[in-house]
């Protein structure tokens, strides 16, 4: 199987879990069974939304939606059924370091529910611990090798946070950060991941503030022949307007093919349906109408970007 991905992708991702249950749900340390039913209702209701967006027009063959195995239930087999696009994790939630959450038996997970892409979320920046680097480097050529001898297409978040020294060159200022010094830190962590072997399909991007740095990013994936490779953009939990920003830029960019966006469409109406202030048809609506707007957007700005100066 060729490498890359040929084709749309706008996904739902509701793959959250350890923050999901503190931050959603005030749960501390491992859930109990009943927290984890209440937990895993509300991932469900996520899942309405999105068939509630498939009844609404979108369409299942570009329509995906990123979910976990421990609070996923049935929707990994559900999403196959309506012939969603179906990604799942294989890291550990909320470390540092990238692992795999079921250890050795990784690949037996991957292989039980069969999605389209394994995914993970690796937090790297080339300058920041030599040794993590390495040691995460190694794990992730280990999952790349098995997933591509199989067929298997894999799914890449990338996180470059930022070390002190870097947020010292920037006064301190986060958004001075992700603007001037986090695209070419990103190209060199996706250059170092390559060199060791690591091979994804699909890089999934933070949000770029420009189309020029999106076009160096998306060219670094596609490095060396890896013509097939594509990006998208995650949307970081951000406000509405700021990711519609950032689709606007990548949208344009050939090599850029869509989208994976959470929390920003799901999670006012999630948090209103559970403090009782919004019933759940209505909640899985809202969920629905903001994943099309985020579609929308995404087409428009493909159809109607201006030609790169």
């Amino acid at each position: 199987m060729a490498l890359g991905y040929d084709g749309k992708l706008y996904i739902l991702a509701f793959d959250h879990r350890g923050s999901f249950q503190k931050k959603m749900f005030g749960i501390e340390g491992e859930p109990t069974p009943e927290e984890t039913q209440r937990i895993a209702d509300a991932k469900h209701l996520i899942f309405e939304g999105l068939l509630r967006a498939l009844e609404l027009g979108a369409d299942p063959a570009v329509s995906g939606c990123l979910i976990d195995e421990q609070f996923g239930g049935e929707i990994p087999q559900q999403a196959k059924e309506r012939g969603l696009i179906l990604a799942m994790p294989v890291e550990k939630s909320g470390q540092k370091e990238f692992d795999f959450e079921y250890g050795e038996q990784f690949g037996e997970h991957i292989e039980k529910f069969d999605p389209d892409f394994a995914k993970v979320l690796v937090r790297y920046n080339p300058e920041g611990d030599a040794e993590l680097n390495r040691r995460q480097r190694e794990r992730l050529r280990r999952l790349s090798d098995w997933l591509h001898e199989r067929d298997r297409k894999f799914l890449f978040e990338l996180l470059v946070p930022a070390e002190p020294h870097q947020l010292e060159k920037v006064g301190g200022d986060a958004e001075r950060y992700d603007a001037e010094l986090r695209p070419d830190l990103m190209i060199q962590a996706i250059a170092e991941l390559q060199d060791a072997g690591v091979e994804p399909d699909v890089w999934k991007i933070e949000g770029i503030e420009t189309r020029a740095d999106c076009e160096r990013i998306a060219a670094q994936t596609r490095r060396g022949g890896r013509d097939g490779v594509v990006c998208v953009v995650l949307g970081r939990g951000a406000d509405a307007g700021k990711v519609e920003h950032w689709l606007r830029q990548g949208a344009p960019v050939e090599g850029y093919a869509g989208f994976a966006i959470g929390r920003t469409i799901w999670w006012d109406a999630v948090k209103g349906h559970l403090a009782g202030t919004v019933d759940r048809t209505t909640a899985a609506d809202q969920i629905a109408r903001n994943y099309l707007h985020f579609v929308s957007v995404y087409q428009e700005a493909e159809r109607t970007a201006p030609a790169p100066a």
